[in-house]
């Protein structure tokens, strides 16, 4: 069985077993405000506040250790002492297009059972184009789309279908997706494009912009028992004037806070059912090709011809506690009938299902 271990016993099914929880844990987010850099640069991390949730709703049927991975060796070392029964995986890493995979890859050398995906589906999912790529070659919709590596390149870019999004290739939590990203101008394509070459010292994807209606999608599960949860509408119409119609990074972490929270996010969304059927069948297909695990948010545009097509997934998505938060997937879940504790627990229960525990 892969994943099982030879060096140890599990039980088999008995409640409750140890979990660990691995984790990156950021500083006091009122001290990040003060300082953009580092709030941009340790955006993907999760604080005290949602760790402390997650260890709370473990807690409620089994014995938890936390380990924070901000430092790697040190997380590898604690991890191979531990010999959890299983990890709920929630590092984010901080350094590197693979950096969601280390955790993950330790964890099949130590042959410890996980929640999630495995290195290879969060690896490819972060590197936007590689997951594009794979979407395209399977002819799922996601718009098109051109990778620029170097300052040279972006001659390339001639001839792009404007207005255009410029994204970092391999950053989550809106990192690098400012206001700005929607270039409107070839003058304003090109130097957004050597801006954020510069400052993520990575390769930039440029994205045709999709003018219809925005969805973000959770699902839970494995194989045919994957579920969709209530849908998200992401409503752009509460964004001050000058915002332009995407989530930006201001959207996500600067005009929406829990003091003065932006009426952004309407779940269920109200669409038709037949759109609704459309998204959930993209969705899944994604979620199958990509070999998502357990959990996944998908995040859908529409097309001018109201068609959904695949901007991205995120295998690792955030669950922020607190309804105020405007955290999606817990807002889907709630809408569904689950706790937020119920939500943590399903997560883990799909996974210890998944690894032959039941």
């Amino acid at each position: 069985m892969p994943g099982s271990s030879k060096k140890r016993k599990r039980p088999r099914g008995s409640r409750p077993f140890h979990v660990v929880l691995t984790c990156n844990l950021k500083k006091d987010f009122d001290e990040l405000r003060e300082n953009p850099e580092e709030m941009d640069r340790y955006a993907e991390w999760d604080t005290e506040e949602t760790i402390s949730a997650v260890e709370s709703a473990l807690a409620q049927h089994h014995k938890v250790t936390r380990v924070v991975a901000n430092d790697i060796p040190l997380a590898f070392r604690q991890l191979d002492e531990l010999r959890p029964d299983i990890v709920f995986n929630m590092v984010e890493g901080l350094s590197g297009v693979n950096r969601e995979s280390q955790i993950p890859a330790m964890l099949e050398a130590l042959e410890i059972p996980y929640t999630g995906s495995d290195p290879l589906t969060l690896a490819i999912c972060l590197d936007k184009s590689r997951a594009k790529e794979i979407l395209s070659y399977h002819k799922i919709p996601t718009p098109r789309f051109l990778v620029i590596h170097t300052p040279d390149q972006v001659a390339d870019l001639a001839g792009f279908p404007l207005p255009a999004m410029v994204k970092p290739l391999a950053e989550g939590s809106s990192r690098g997706i400012t206001n700005d990203c929607m270039a409107k101008e070839p003058g304003q394509l090109s130097e957004k494009v050597r801006q954020l070459l510069s400052r993520y010292e990575q390769p930039v994807m440029v994205e045709e912009f999709l003018p219809g209606r925005e969805f973000t999608v959770a699902m839970m599960g494995n194989g045919s028992d994957v579920r969709v949860l209530p849908l998200v509408e992401i409503s752009f119409d509460s964004l001050p004037p000058e915002a332009n119609p995407i989530y930006s990074f201001e959207a996500k972490w600067v005009w929406d806070t829990p003091e003065r929270p932006v009426d952004i996010f309407q779940c269920p969304a109200q669409i038709d059912p037949t759109l609704a059927n459309q998204i959930e069948t993209v969705c899944r297909q994604a979620f199958s090709v990509l070999r998502c695990r357990d959990w996944c948010r998908v995040d859908i545009r529409l097309d001018r011809d109201g068609r959904p097509n695949i901007i991205e997934l995120n295998p690792l998505p955030g669950i922020l506690p607190k309804p105020e938060d405007n955290s999606c997937f817990p807002k889907a879940a709630r809408t569904a009938g689950m706790s937020y504790a119920e939500l943590v627990n399903r997560v883990l229960d799909e996974a210890w299902v998944r690894y032959g525990r039941a």
